[in-house]
C-alpha cells in the first residue's frame, strides 16, 4: 500500500484487495485510518507520525474488513523520501490472524502444562540420555522430601533402592532401543529421611522427528505404596487360604457346572489318583455312583442358581473301582472370574461303620428289654399247646384242638422271627413295603409288654394299604423304640393311640400319642442329642438313631409334649407310583 502524508491511499496491490475485501477503485477513495476501529486510531497515528519523521516502524494491530471480520495484522511502515524530503510512505501489511491464534493456543497449553506439572501429585522427571535429571516437578517435595534444586543435576539412579537399580537400568536400556515405545515398572525409592516408598514409573522418550534421535526421557512416578501393601496382604491371605485348602482334611473341589476346575491333595488321595491333572477338566458325574447322579444334578443346579446345599450322602467311585460313602456340601463361589461351585466332600466310611455298630448295639438293647414280655407271650401258647395235647390223649374228635395248636405255633414263630430280625444285622435294602402291615408287625412285638403294664394300644389307619419305599428292618427299630418309650412313660397304665393318615399328596403321617406325664420343656429341647437320657441304664442314642433313620428315608420327626402326654409325629414319603 502507498500512502501520502495525509493518509490517503494512492496504490494497493491485489493482496490488499483479498485481505480487506475492498476493490482497487474503492481503496483509492479511502483514507488509511478508515480501515481501523476508533480505539486503535491513537496507535495507528502514533506509528504513522514516526514514519513521516523518517523512521521505519513495525507494529501489530487489527483492522475491520469490508465484510465486518476482524483481521490481525503486522504492519511495517517505510518512509518514501524524494530529494531528502518525506513525501509519503509504504505500508507493508501481513495477515497474522492464524499465527496469533496458534500463539495463543501454545500459551494456553503451556500454562495448562505448568499448572498441571506444578500441582499434580505425581513426580514428573526429565533426564538426558545419561540419566542426569534436567527437570523435576514440585511433587518431589511431597513424595520424597527433596527440594527441586536438590535433585536437578543428580543421577536418577541415586534415588533408587540399591536392589532395584539393576532392574531400572535394564528397563531403561529397552526403552532406548525402542523409539516409539514406553515402559512401565515399579521400584522402591529412598526418601530424604531414609525410608522407602514404592513408586510406579511410566517412561517415554522424546525423539527428534528429523534425526530420529532421542533427546530426553520423560518419566512420571506415582506413589503405589498403599496398593503394594494391599497386594501383599491379599497375597498373604490367598497363600494362607490356599494352604488351608490344600491341607484340609476334607476334599475341596471347584467346579463349573459339572466340570472340575480345582481339587486339593486330599481329594486326589480320596479318589485314588496319582495327581490332580488326572482329575482336572473331568466330569463330577464320572465319580458319582449311578444311583445318586440324578440327585447330584439337581443339587448342582441349585448351587449354580446361588443356593447353598447342606451335606448329603452319596456313594462315589474311586479310580480303582472301589466305592466310598461320602457327604457333599455345595457353596456358590467365583473362580477365575466365573461363577462356580465350591464343593466340600467328606469321607464318612468310618463314621458309618461306627454308626452301624452303635445301631446294632441299640437293637440288641431293645431286644433284651423286650425279652421278658416276649417270653411271657411265648409261654401262653406253649401252655395252651400242652393242655390240648393232654386232651388229645382222650379218644375224641381232636380236629379243633389241632387247629388251635397250629395257630399258637404260628404265633410263636411270628414273635420269634420278629425278635431275630431285630437282633440280626441286616444290609441296608430299600423295598416297597405296606405301611399298615409294618406298623401292625411292630405292634405285635409290643402288645405283651403293654398288657403287662396295663396299657391299651389303639390303632387307626386312615390311608388303607398304601406303600412306602423303605428299609423295613430299620423302620421297625424306629417304631419299636418310640412304642417302648411311650410304654415307659406310663408306669401306672394308660393308652397309646397310633394313627396313620395322609399328610399331603405324597406323604403319610404316623402319630404315636400317649397319656403319660409328659416331658418337661428343658428336657424336650435336648431330645435327640447323642448320649442324653433320663433313664437309668439308657444309652441316650435311641432317639438320635431313630431321627437319622427317618431322615435317611427323606422323612421328618417332631415331638410335642405337655402334662397330658406326648405326641411323636413321623412323616414319610409314600411310593411315587401311588
Amino acid at each position: 500500500m502507498v500512502l501520502d502524508l495525509e493518509g490517503n491511499i494512492l496504490l494497493v496491490n491485489p493482496s490488499y484487495e483479498e485481505l480487506s475485501g475492498y476493490s482497487f477503485e474503492e481503496a483509492l477513495l479511502m483514507k488509511f485510518q478508515t480501515l481501523f476501529p476508533i480505539e486503535s486510531l491513537d496507535k495507528i497515528f502514533h506509528y504513522f507520525h514516526k514514519t513521516t519523521l523518517g523512521q521505519v516502524q513495525n507494529f501489530d494491530c487489527f483492522m475491520i474488513s469490508k465484510q465486518g471480520h476482524t483481521v490481525d495484522l503486522n504492519i511495517t511502515n517505510i518512509p518514501i523520501s524524494v530529494d531528502d524530503k518525506i513525501v509519503g510512505l509504504y505500508a507493508v501489511i501481513k495477515n497474522i490472524t492464524e499465527l496469533k491464534r496458534a500463539r495463543a493456543e501454545v500459551r494456553q497449553i503451556e500454562e495448562f502444562h505448568r499448572v498441571l506439572t506444578d500441582n499434580i501429585l505425581d513426580i514428573i522427571v526429565n533426564t538426558n540420555l545419561l540419566g542426569t535429571i534436567l527437570y523435576v516437578s514440585p511433587a518431589v517435595k511431597h513424595l520424597l522430601g527433596f527440594e527441586q534444586d536438590e535433585i536437578i543435576g543428580q543421577q536418577l539412579s541415586s534415588l533408587f533402592y540399591k536392589e532395584d537399580v539393576q532392574k531400572a537400568f535394564l528397563e531403561r536400556e529397552k526403552l532406548l532401543n525402542n523409539l516409539k515405545g514406553y515402559n512401565r515398572g515399579s521400584y522402591r525409592f529412598i526418601k530424604k529421611d531414609g525410608s522407602l516408598i514404592w513408586l510406579e514409573a511410566i517412561c517415554k522418550p522424546i525423539v527428534n522427528s528429523d534425526t530420529q534421535r532421542i533427546l530426553e526421557i520423560v518419566s512420571v512416578f506415582r506413589d503405589i505404596s498403599e496398593r503394594v501393601k494391599a497386594e501383599e496382604e491379599l497375597w498373604g491371605r490367598e497363600k494362607a487360604f490356599r494352604n488351608l485348602i490344600e491341607n484340609s482334611p476334607d476334599t475341596v473341589l471347584i467346579a463349573k457346572n459339572d466340570k472340575i476346575l480345582f481339587i486339593n491333595e486330599t481329594g486326589v488321595a480320596l479318589l485314588g489318583a496319582s495327581s490332580s491333572e488326572e482329575i482336572i477338566h473331568t466330569s463330577i458325574m464320572k465319580y458319582i455312583h449311578s444311583n445318586y447322579r440324578n440327585k447330584a444334578k439337581r443339587r448342582i443346579k441349585k448351587v449354580f442358581n446361588g443356593e447353598t446345599t447342606d451335606f448329603t450322602e452319596y456313594k462315589i467311585k474311586r479310580f480303582d473301582g472301589t466305592l466310598l460313602d461320602v457327604e457333599i456340601k455345595g457353596i456358590p463361589t467365583f473362580f477365575q472370574s466365573q461363577s462356580a461351585q465350591h464343593l466340600i466332600v467328606r469321607d464318612i466310611t468310618e463314621r458309618k461303620k461306627t454308626l452301624e455298630l452303635i445301631l446294632h448295639s441299640e437293637k440288641l438293647s431293645i431286644a433284651g428289654q423286650l425279652a421278658a414280655g416276649i417270653a411271657h407271650e411265648v409261654r401262653n401258647p406253649l401252655t395252651a399247646i400242652k393242655g390240648f395235647l393232654q386232651l388229645m390223649q382222650v379218644p375224641l374228635d381232636n380236629s379243633t384242638y389241632v387247629e388251635i395248636i397250629k395257630s399258637e405255633i404260628n404265633r410263636i414263630e411270628i414273635i420269634l422271627s420278629e425278635l431275630l430280625i431285630l437282633a440280626k444285622p441286616q444290609d441296608v435294602k430299600f423295598n416297597e413295603e405296606n405301611l399298615n402291615t409294618l406298623i401292625q408287625e411292630v405292634k405285635t412285638l409290643i402288645d405283651t409288654q403293654a398288657i403287662m403294664q396295663n396299657i391299651q394300644i389303639e390303632f387307626a389307619n386312615q390311608i388303607g394299604n398304601l406303600t412306602i419305599s423303605c428299609d423295613k428292618n430299620k423302620l421297625k427299630q424306629v417304631f419299636i423304640n418310640f412304642f417302648k418309650n411311650s410304654i415307659e412313660a406310663m408306669p401306672n397304665g394308660g393308652t397309646i393311640i397310633i394313627e396313620i393318615k395322609k399328610h399331603s399328596k405324597n406323604n403319610a403321617k404316623i402319630t404315636i400319642q400317649d397319656t403319660g406325664t409328659g416331658i418337661p420343656k428343658h428336657i424336650l429341647k435336648k431330645i435327640g442329642q447323642p448320649f442324653f437320657t433320663t433313664k437309668e441304664g439308657g444309652t441316650g442314642l435311641g432317639v438320635m438313631i431313630s431321627k437319622q433313620i427317618i431322615e435317611n428315608h427323606n422323612g421328618s420327626l417332631q415331638f410335642w409334649s405337655d402334662k397330658k402326654g406326648t405326641i411323636i409325629e413321623v412323616i414319610l414319603p409314600l411310593n411315587n407310583k401311588q
